[in-house]
């Protein structure tokens, strides 16, 4: 994915992700509640989507779509950060993801049954 979305961006994304193609309203409306942002800072968002490629604009009412798919931002997000703090190494992530917290005996059934359809 050559598209780098902030954090802030990533918030308006997900909203249209959740209830697809929205309204600037509609989604101002939802941030408003969920982040306390302005309708201003909500736009200027949309707009920054909007140049990068991530949202597509039509009228009526300024309705937004989503150009890309959660899964792959999702993707995307998982390499830099694997790349950036693990030195590209995914079992270092995983290794450190299943250190900090206690699983249950239905989470590790879970994971083992993803690494079984991944071998």
């Amino acid at each position: 994915m050559d598209i780098k979305l902030f954090d802030s961006e990533l918030k308006v994304m997900d909203v249209l992700w959740r209830e697809g193609d929205s309204t600037a309203k509609n989604i101002s409306n939802v941030l408003k509640e969920e982040v306390g942002w302005n309708m201003n800072t909500t736009y200027t968002l949309i707009k920054r989507c909007i140049k990068k490629g991530a949202i597509e604009r039509s009228e009526p009412n300024f309705m937004c779509h989503a150009l890309i798919p959660k899964e792959e931002v999702q993707e995307a997000e998982t390499n830099e950060l694997i790349n950036k703090i693990y030195d590209g190494s995914a079992d270092k992530l995983f290794a450190a993801l299943l250190g900090r917290k206690k699983l249950s005996p239905e989470q590790i059934s879970q994971l083992k049954q993803i690494v079984g359809e991944l071998e």
